[in-house]
């Protein structure tokens, strides 16, 4: 019998088909990508726990993702293991990270808000039930060789990103005060990041001074008020360009309050690394 431990992790053995496929289901995950050691990778992962639990450290946090939990980890994040029981055992979700840019997904851009400083969501026996049902689907997609696979994947996995965000939702708390503050800025930051990229305005709505708002948003979410402003103005900014060939660089600086396509270029290069022109090349 083959030892477990020589058999390279899912993952790192099908980082080609995740490139060519765009999304993949992997199971038979029994332990991280790294071990014990940090792995940051630049996909889009959900965890779904099927048997015991690992404890890990999640951007040197400590976190578990155990039975009936589904773990939501973003790209660019490090995940390290610190120990785990012997039956553990998931099933993977990987998103290449071209196909974040997808409309239909833009949900994911929605959930980073909330994911990002608490990545799990534990499940009750309904839920993970039907998570589990929802994977079915995308593992028969593969083996039918489907038309049109790339569409009903996507399709599938924005419809169990609704589910699990249901779920999440009905689970939260949201009594104490900094909580309803967090709240009220991502319904806040959704209606109005167009216009306002300053967080003294978020800051008024809630009645209180700019940086006693970011010190509670970033408690609550592990970011402060500016790094959730530029995630959600270059996240629509990346579907823009993605989709909207009609609109000039000028017209979408325009919709997103910069009015200067230099203002805006600049902007976009420095929490990209390339201009808009060069991202829009890209596809």
């Amino acid at each position: 019998m083959k030892d477990r431990q020589s058999e390279p992790h899912p993952l790192l053995s099908n980082l080609q088909k995740i490139k060519d496929e765009g999304i993949v289901v992997l199971d038979d995950v029994r332990d991280l990508p790294a071990g014990d050691r940090p792995f940051v990778s630049s996909d889009y992962v959900l965890c779904i726990g099927h048997k015991g639990w690992i404890q890990l450290l999640y951007d040197n946090r400590p976190d578990c993702f155990e039975k009936h939990t589904v773990g939501v980890v973003f790209p660019n994040h490090s995940v390290s293991m610190v120990s785990k029981t012997d039956d553990y055992l998931a099933t993977l979700i990987v998103v290449d990270a071209s196909v974040l840019n997808d409309p239909m997904l833009q949900i994911i851009n929605q959930m980073r808000y909330r994911y990002e400083s608490h990545p799990c969501v534990k499940l009750d026996k309904h839920e993970y039930r039907m998570i589990t049902d929802v994977v079915e689907g995308m593992r028969e997609i593969k083996r039918l060789e489907l038309p049109e696979s790339r569409m009903l994947m996507t399709r599938l996995l924005e419809f169990l990103l609704r589910l699990l965000s249901q779920y999440r939702k009905s689970k939260l708390n949201e009594t104490t005060a900094s909580k309803r503050v967090s709240m009220q800025f991502h319904s806040d930051l959704t209606q109005h990041f167009r216009k306002h990229h300053d967080v003294a305005f978020y800051a008024e709505r809630a009645c209180l001074t700019p940086k006693y708002f970011s010190t509670v948003v970033k408690h609550e979410t592990g970011h402060n008020a500016v790094y959730w402003i530029r995630v959600k103005i270059i996240a629509e900014a990346k579907m823009l360009l993605h989709i909207r060939n009609d609109l000039s660089v000028q017209a979408i600086a325009d919709l997103l309050g910069f009015g200067e396509q230099s203002t805006f270029s600049r902007y976009f290069k420095h929490e990209t690394g390339v201009s808009p022109t060069e991202f829009r090349a890209l596809d």
